[in-house]
Formats: structure tokens, sequence, C-alpha cells
């Protein structure tokens, strides 16, 4: 019955209603203006959607009407179906929202990584909690000490090319830290209030801006202008500003010989780091290959 509602409707008026579903599950509010200024409509056409939306699902939203604002409601269920690659495209690049059944490629595409399997209720606990600055109860699978129930204040995430992060304070361990979303079994936001030391300007890693500087490989490629050309470099160098918390990352996924006398072999590692002093005090350093 849902499904035919929504079928007949126009493509643009789909399209505005999943933007409120999008908003309402993984920011937890939506206001007239998010509409009007995403979709360049009039005060009057804003309202009739979300009324229509509201009389397609009245138990997703409840109206604060000191805020003026549309909440998240306790009773949410999506009116639609989006996979999780495409949601989290959405909400770290700013584009893909629009109704689903339109997804399609222009020309064959395919990718030899993983699918996304991130579940789409944890994840929206997770952002709901970061736009509204929030603590969450999480079930977090960790390779070290298996499963186990922690409090966790999100403010970020990341993606390092093979899996997606949420970055924020752990009050198990007392510090910031990232979680791979695939194992977060469950998360519910509680209350509580965010204390000063847990909020992301304390996070010195997250706000440390490291300066790196890529070369071709000195004894790995002997042809470094093709390197040169495939990174985009400037006289031989790739310069390039990354947060501290996020260094390991780029240069274990980019196999970044991290040795001093580059000394690593095989031709999988295309890229020497020049200056390797740029890393001291990076704490996730234990990720750069041929480091010590």
């Amino acid at each position: 019955m849902m499904k035919d509602a929504l079928t007949r409707m126009n493509q643009a008026q789909r399209d505005r209603l999943a933007f409120i579903d999008l908003q309402l599950r993984f920011f937890g509010e939506i206001r007239r203006r998010d509409l009007i200024s995403r979709f360049d409509i009039q005060v009057a056409a804003a309202t009739r959607d979300l009324a229509l939306y509201r009389e397609l699902a009245a138990k997703n939203l409840d109206y604060d009407t000191k805020g003026k604002v549309y909440r998240y409601g306790k009773w949410f269920t999506p009116l639609f179906d989006f996979p999780p690659d495409r949601v989290l495209t959405w909400l770290t690049r700013g584009y893909g929202d629009g109704y689903p059944d339109q997804i399609h490629s222009f020309i064959p595409t395919d990718s030899s990584g993983p699918k996304h399997t991130v579940n789409l209720d944890t994840l929206s606990a997770i952002t709901r909690a970061i736009n509204q600055q929030r603590v969450v109860e999480i079930s977090y699978h960790s390779l070290t000490s298996g499963q186990s129930t922690r409090q966790f204040v999100p403010f970020a995430l990341s993606d390092n090319g093979f899996r997606w992060y949420a970055r924020g304070f752990d009050r198990k361990r007392q510090k910031f830290l990232d979680f791979v979303l695939t194992r977060i079994a469950t998360a519910e936001i509680i209350e509580g209030n965010v204390l000063e030391k847990e909020r992301p300007q304390q996070d010195n890693q997250w706000n440390r801006i490291v300066e790196l500087e890529l070369v071709p490989h000195p004894a790995n490629i002997q042809h470094p202008d093709t390197i040169e050309v495939d990174f985009g470099m400037t006289d031989g160098v790739l310069k390039l500003d990354v947060r501290a918390a996020l260094v390991g990352y780029l240069l274990r996924r980019w196999n970044v010989d991290c040795s001093a006398d580059h000394n690593m072999r095989g031709m999988e590692y295309h890229l020497w780091l020049k200056n390797r002093p740029a890393l001291y005090g990076v704490e996730n350093i234990n990720l750069a290959p041929g480091y010590e």
C-alpha cells in the first residue's frame, strides 16, 4: 500500500520525501528550511511535503513546538530502503540523495572491494548522536577484548579505503578512538551530558594536520616520471595535508615505504615517505609500512 502510494507520486516529490526520511533517520531532525534550501521550493510546498510525509508515516516524527522542528520519532520505520554505501556517500559527500529506485550507472561499473555491510539502524544512531552531540551506548566486537558494552561520544565518520569508522571519545578507555562501523553490533542514544574533555576540540590527533611528502620509491621504480604523473606530483613530490588520526591508514593503504633508507622491496611499494620526522607523535604510526 505504502509502496503504491510512493510509486504514484512524481519523481520530484519522491525525492523530497526521501530527503525527509534520510534527515530524520540520520540527523534526528528536519525543518522546513532544510527542504527549502535543498530543493529551492517555497514555504508552502515544504509544508505540504512534511504534511504528506506525516500522513504516510505518522510515527516517524514528532513536532517540537518550542524548537519548531520535527524530531526523530521513537517508533521510526524508514519509508525508503537505501543501500548502506549510498547512505555513507550522502552523509560524507553531500550528494546521492533521492529516491532509491532510481539508482543506475551510466557506464558499466564494478568494484573489487567488498560491499558495505554497515547496519543502517546502527549508523542512524551514530550519526544522530554526532549531529545532536549525544552519547551512545554500543555493543562492540574488538579483536583484543571480544564483545563488550561501552559508552561512546562520536563526532565524525572516516573512511580508510577498506572500511568505515566512527571517531569519538571512548569512556571505557578514556581516550579518543576509531570504531569500525561493521563491528558495532548495536547502538542506542542514551541520556547524559557530553563532558568538555569528550568534545572534538580536545582530540589532538584529529585536529593536528600532518604534511606528508611522498616521492617515487628510489629503489623500486625505474621510471619515476610515471609515478609523478600517476599521483599528480609537482617537482617530483606529492604534498598531502592529512589529519594525524588518519595518517597511518593512508600510508598503509597506499603501501608507502616509511623506512629511513627506503629498504622495502616489492613492486607494491611505489612511494617513499621523504619527511619521516613529520610522523613524530602520530599515534597510529604502527600501521605505516617499514616505520621503526
